[in-house]
């Protein structure tokens, strides 16, 4: 099992250089070894691209000749498992999914009794939001937002659709939330930011469409290909405009990507008897299923994996893992164990296992991440002084 490198190469890593580059104090997770604070704390502004799904491959195939590749610093691990939910969350808090718990796009949270989609806070089955019942992610998480941990202003600079939801208030603290609408006020909103006064910034900049288009139309799409260059040209443009300003731009993304074919995507309904051992729908990612399995039918959940399923994934202990890394350093947050479940399949190739509940649709995404492989793991880190 590929275990992502938490002592020093990760994104998690990265942001411990922002944190203490921008006057905040360590944590349990050391600096990133490939861009310490010092660069950071050298620089008046600092801005991280967020661009959702951009992975070090992409960068370096499809990606091979543009500005963003031309300044690529590095390669870094995400954390597991690679997905927005798990990773994004790490980018705002400064931990990793060990610290902050949140392991996946569909997470068990014993503590309201439901499986929930944690970006969009809300049960899966009913989509009945949490807050309307009157929890918070505070009561569920306890976060303390990266922005509260800086000693420079900080910005979130979010899409509209997205900014405003009770998750990304949860993660605001006191830093400012900055909405914008479409790619070129993303960039121009960057330059606002940094224009303003004189006094020492952090931006974090959040863009998600390259996720969304990898998912629809997948790597080799000319609908991706079309959406990289236009924030290649963006990029380009933003360091011209931001010329002289002793601003440091950096780049990453939250997971890669791998594409899926219609016969790699498993339907965990076809297999009956596998279905018939679970207690709750599967949770996690389609790349890393979460087993959450009868008490009774343990043993026979592993024979019937191994023998229906064998080809597609391999089949691990949740409590192995967990004790082996895979989701961070240190003390694990008191949830943890609960939200990863007994079994964890890692699947194989370009394998995703899903369930439809009642009422769900078909699943039909070409792109995909979450899973454990190089592609999926690994992120760029670009970097840009101007």
């Amino acid at each position: 099992m590929r275990i992502p490198d938490y002592s020093g190469g990760s994104i998690v890593n990265l942001v411990s250089s922002i944190r203490q580059g921008c006057g905040g104090e360590g944590t349990l997770y050391p600096e990133l070894r490939a861009f310490t604070s010092e660069r950071i704390a050298a620089a008046q502004n600092v801005v991280l691209l967020v661009l959702d799904g951009l992975g070090y491959d992409y960068l370096t195939t499809q990606g091979a000749g543009s500005q963003l590749q031309q300044q690529l610093h590095c390669g870094l691990d995400s954390v597991a498992p690679p997905t927005t939910a798990a990773s994004i969350t790490t980018f705002l808090t400064g931990v990793a999914p060990q610290q902050h718990g949140l392991t996946g796009w569909f997470t068990w949270l014993r503590e309201v009794g439901a499986v929930v989609t944690v970006l969009p806070f809300a049960m899966r089955g009913n989509r009945s939001e949490l807050n309307s019942h009157g929890i918070t992610p505070q009561q569920l998480f306890n976060h303390t937002p990266l922005f509260d941990q800086l000693n420079v202003a900080g910005y979130s600079l979010m899409p509209e659709q997205l900014g405003e939801s009770v998750f990304s208030q949860a993660m605001l603290g006191k830093g400012e939330l900055v909405l914008y609408r479409g790619m070129d006020d993303y960039f121009a909103k960057i330059t606002d930011v940094v224009q303003r006064g004189n006094h020492a910034k952090y931006l974090y900049a959040y863009w998600p469409q390259f996720d969304s288009l990898a998912h629809q139309y997948g790597l080799q799409s000319k609908q991706l290909a079309r959406q990289f260059f236009q924030l290649d040209k963006g990029f380009t443009r933003l360091q011209q405009q931001l010329a002289g300003s002793n601003t440091l731009l950096l780049v990453t993304a939250d997971h890669g990507f791998i594409d899926t074919t219609a016969e790699s995507r498993l339907l965990i309904n076809d297999y009956p008897d596998i279905l018939a051992c679970l207690q709750i729908p599967l949770c996690g990612e389609p790349r890393l299923p979460y087993c959450y399995v009868r008490s009774s039918q343990r043993a026979r959940f592993v024979e019937l994996v191994t023998q229906q399923l064998g080809h597609a994934l391999v089949i691990h202990q949740g409590e192995t893992v967990i004790a082996e890394g895979l989701f961070g350093l240190g003390e694990a947050h008191p949830e943890l164990n609960s939200r990863v479940g007994e079994f964890v399949l890692e699947m194989k190739a370009n394998y995703v296992l899903t369930q439809r509940l009642l009422g769900e649709a078909e699943y039909h995404m070409v792109g995909q991440h979450g899973g454990l492989s190089e592609a999926e793991l690994r992120v760029p880190l670009v970097v840009a002084h101007c």
